[in-house]
């Protein structure tokens, strides 16, 4: 055989053995079937091109985006088109044989069923709230009919549109002059109303931004009518806006939206937590009384005898000089990652460490979020020349490296850092985000260390416990403000008393748990989900069928969803097409000896 012929053998023999290897890492590390994974990668891609279709998109952009993403809430048309989607993944979804499938993708089934039938459920809501305000909105399907012709360029007669315009803008004028004595719009209403207008005007902007200059009988025709009616839709949205019931219940000036007891347990289970928010707000006591007898220890080691609240005073003020913050906190980011490696705990990719980066927080920023936060960056707390001295003062206790010693390894290393950077690399095609594996894994590296002794003192565990109950109380506050037993000053001021958290930063993490419909379970996740990622440990790894590494690997190749099902993989649990939470995780704290 001549060496070209051999070489074609050779190369053949060579990419065949690649495709084999790399099948079989494919099959073993990155998909564990492939029905599962291409269904829902394909109603990933779906949903992208319909949103990218149906959602008008800013200017002439190229559309190879997400085409203006999610903003305002979008037309019938819109919304129909997504339920229909939806209905038919339901369908495919159906036609697999679930028994037939891996543990893996058993997983992947129930919960993408899950997903598809809550956003039926969602839509099937948001049509009702649409039909309630519907007579506010007579003139939407002629924008919304012109902004279907212009997604295929049809030319629109240009003097019938300016026609139509005129008379929309004097028909929105009625209509505010009669909004001002309704009386019976929901707050619920009021905001679908809000986003609606914003749909309202992306379509219009949408629209002219494609013919004008580009059409001359538009170009001729409707700017002037265009300006009238995008400046009467604002007005229009700001009349729905002062029908809000924005009076503070409290003189904290917070506006918030308690969702209900039913809401809050319907949300529950939809996360798999098999507890109810009494049952959650006990086990937040019972976390809270560990705490204290953990603090009186090491209040007493640093000679302030019962009074952990002087001793708490003592760490906080041992915040760095000011423009010093950034070292100390790359000094504790080392301390934390070097005794993880040390312990083995964990496989931490180079480049993960080389690639996390620092911010610095903005002071608006800092308002509702008084502490660091992370993720690809460290986003640093820390007071700036523009604040009060008051303000710089509370920020810099609020802050100090006792604190953060709890919290640096939660933002960076092993905790949010590494879980973006995994996500990005293993079983991608998951999207099951819930913030019991997000906040919950990150909270669960605080108890873990806090047992192999990385506190190095009484200083470090008073800072490590002011964590651990800062979470127990966010429990406490967000379930009894959500089930409409507690104002937001009775919040603050449980921060403040039960915690000891300086003022200011209690009043900004009560404004960020209840503004702008911030998620009502989001809160009590942390230490929810973190006990859920504490009790699988002991299950795997204290009982010696798993190390710490092993374990921990496992959970980052997973990809995020909700910790049960994380333990149904992990331990082979039975599963069913119609699978209910039923884990009760939750085993008390026992005292730890003092050192």
């Amino acid at each position: 055989m001549s060496r070209p012929s051999l070489l074609r053998v050779y190369t053949a023999i060579f990419f065949l053995a690649l495709c084999n290897h790399l099948f079989s890492q494919s099959k073993n590390e990155y998909v564990p079937c492939q029905e599962m994974p291409n269904l829902i990668q394909n109603y990933s891609a779906d949903c992208r091109a319909l949103t990218r279709f149906y959602t008008p998109s800013s200017g002439n952009a190229f559309r190879g985006g997400s085409g203006g993403g999610d903003a305002g809430a979008g037309s019938p048309e819109r919304r129909e088109r997504f339920d229909k989607l939806n209905r038919e993944y339901l369908k495919k979804l159906e036609a697999l044989n679930f028994n037939g499938l891996p543990q893996e993708c058993k997983v992947d089934y129930i919960l993408f069923k899950r997903d598809v039938t809550e956003r039926i459920r969602q839509a099937s809501e948001d049509a009702a709230e649409y039909n309630k305000i519907k007579q506010w909105f007579v003139f939407a399907d002629i924008i919304y009919d012109l902004e279907k012709a212009r997604r295929r360029g049809k030319q629109p007669d240009a003097e019938k549109v300016a026609e139509e315009w005129s008379d929309i803008t004097n028909e929105i004028k009625a209509l505010q002059a009669k909004l001002k004595d309704e009386k019976n719009l929901s707050s619920e209403s009021i905001y679908i109303a809000g986003e609606t207008i914003t749909g309202i005007k992306n379509s219009l902007a949408n629209i002219h931004q494609f013919y004008n200059g580009y059409d001359p009988m538009y170009s001729w025709w409707t700017p002037k009518t265009y300006t009238a009616l995008d400046e009467a839709l604002t007005a229009y949205g700001a009349a729905f806006k002062n029908k809000s019931n924005t009076t503070p219940v409290d003189k904290t000036g917070i506006v918030g939206k308690p969702v209900g007891k039913n809401e809050l347990i319907r949300q529950l289970n939809y996360e798999l937590i098999p507890y109810t928010p009494e049952e959650l707000i006990d086990i937040a006591n019972k976390e809270f009384a560990w705490c204290d007898a953990e603090m009186l220890k090491a209040s007493n080691e640093m000679g302030f005898g019962n009074d952990w609240k002087k001793a708490l005073e003592k760490v906080k003020n041992s915040f760095v000089p000011p423009g010093k913050q950034p070292e100390a906190i790359l000094k504790l980011y080392h301390e934390s990652v070097d005794f993880i490696k040390k312990k083995d705990l964990i496989t931490i990719p180079d480049l993960a460490e080389e690639t996390w980066g620092m911010i610095m927080m903005t002071p608006e920023r800092q308002l509702v979020n008084p502490f660091f936060t992370g993720g690809a960056d460290i986003s640093i707390s820390y007071p700036t020349n523009t604040m009060g001295e008051d303000d710089r003062l509370m920020s810099m206790r609020g802050n100090n490296p006792h604190f953060s010693r709890a919290t640096v390894q939660h933002e960076l290393i092993p905790g949010h850092n590494l879980q973006a950077y995994m996500n990005a690399r293993y079983r991608t095609y998951r999207n099951f985000s819930t913030p019991f594996w997000g906040e919950g894994w990150a909270l669960y590296w605080e108890l873990l260390l806090w047992d192999m002794n990385f506190p190095q003192g009484p200083e470090d565990r008073i800072g490590m416990l002011f964590w651990h109950m800062h979470r127990c109380a966010r429990i406490i506050f967000s379930l009894n403000y959500h089930m409409g037993k507690w104002t937001p000053q009775q919040c603050i001021d449980f921060l403040v008393d039960r915690v000891g958290h300086e003022r200011a930063n209690a009043e900004g993490e009560v404004r960020r748990s209840f503004a702008d419909r911030y998620p009502p379970l989001y809160q009590l996740a942390y230490l929810t989900g973190g006990r859920q990622f504490y009790a699988l440990k002991k299950e795997l790894v204290d009982s010696g069928k798993m190390t710490y590494k092993q374990y921990h690997d496992a959970v980052m190749h997973l990809n995020s969803m909700p910790v049960e099902m994380i333990r149904a993989i992990l331990t082979n649990q039975p599963l069913n097409e119609d699978y209910k939470t039923k884990w009760r995780f939750y085993d008390e704290p026992k005292a730890k000896l003092a050192p």
